[in-house]
This record gives structure tokens, C-alpha cells and sequence, in this order.
């Protein structure tokens, strides 16, 4: 059994160039840092533009970024985001969902990156969740149903 799960892992590394990396904006700084991590290992790591952003100006208040909050006009900038994030989704060849732990919520994923999950798994790309989720989840049945690996926090699995 080991042997056989040794022998897929070394299948599915073997067809991973590129990560697209998916998270909750509250997770950014630590996708930055799992970027380089993935880079140190041989992969091209795409990760939100929002990302980047937040690196270059040391921002990582995720309020300053969710202008759509105080001004319903900027849900056009919501709206592209999420566009050029799928674009990126679209490039790789997998995605990792980055799932900490947030609002007391042991490895969260929001409506927004079960959209990118979603989107993923109709293109028919390995979907690779970095921690365990809570068992009352309340996108539990829909996580599962799209037959993710997971990876216990431990990245060398990929």
C-alpha cells in the first residue's frame, strides 16, 4: 500500500510544473512564504495579484485591500480580481489551497476559494489542500466531492 501510494505521489510530482496558489487574502503573507518554499523545490508558483501587492508595499492589512466594503462601486475591482485569479488558475497545472486556521476555524476555506476549488476541478486539475479541514465544515460535502489530496501541512508530499 506504501509502495503504491510512494508510486502515485511520484506520478503526479512528475506532472507538476506549475502551482497555482489559492487562499483566503488573510493567508497571503504566509503564501508568500510558502512560494518560496515551492520555488526552492523546483516549481513555478502563481499566486494571487493581490499577493504581490501586499509584498511590495509591506501592507498585509487585508481591511486596506476590500474597498468594496465602504464603496459598492468597487466590486468591479472584486470582480477582476477574481478573473485574473482563475486566468492563473487556468495556467497551472494544480492548485494548493492555502487553509489555516482563521476565525477559530481550523483549516478555513471561504465561498471564494471553493469558487476557485470549483473552477479547478472542472478543468480537471489535482486539487492539493495544504491542512486537514474541521469535520463541521460547512463545505465539507462539496470539498470531498471533488476528490482533493491532502497534505497535512507537509508540502514535500506534492
Amino acid at each position: 500500500m506504501d509502495q503504491e501510494k510512494s508510486t502515485k505521489s511520484a506520478t503526479i510530482q512528475s506532472m507538476i510544473n506549475k502551482i497555482t496558489v489559492c487562499s483566503s487574502v488573510s493567508f497571503y503573507k504566509d503564501c508568500l512564504e510558502l512560494e518560496e518554499e515551492l520555488i526552492k523545490m523546483g516549481f513555478k508558483v502563481l499566486l494571487p495579484v493581490t499577493a504581490y501587492v501586499m509584498k511590495k508595499t509591506g501592507n498585509y492589512d487585508v481591511s486596506s485591500y476590500k474597498t468594496w466594503f465602504k464603496d459598492k462601486g468597487d466590486y468591479g475591482k472584486k470582480a477582476e480580481l477574481i478573473r485574473q485569479h482563475f486566468a492563473k488558475i487556468a495556467e497551472g497545472d494544480v492548485i494548493l489551497v492555502v487553509n489555516n486556521k482563521k476565525h477559530g476555524v481550523a483549516g478555513y476555506i471561504g465561498a471564494n476559494v471553493l469558487m476557485e476549488m470549483g473552477l479547478a476541478f472542472h478543468l480537471n486539475k489535482p486539487i492539493f489542500i495544504l491542512n486537514e479541514i474541521a469535520d463541521d465544515n460547512q463545505f465539507k460535502e462539496e470539498i470531498f466531492g471533488m476528490n482533493p489530496v491532502f497534505l497535512n501541512g507537509d508540502l514535500k508530499t506534492l
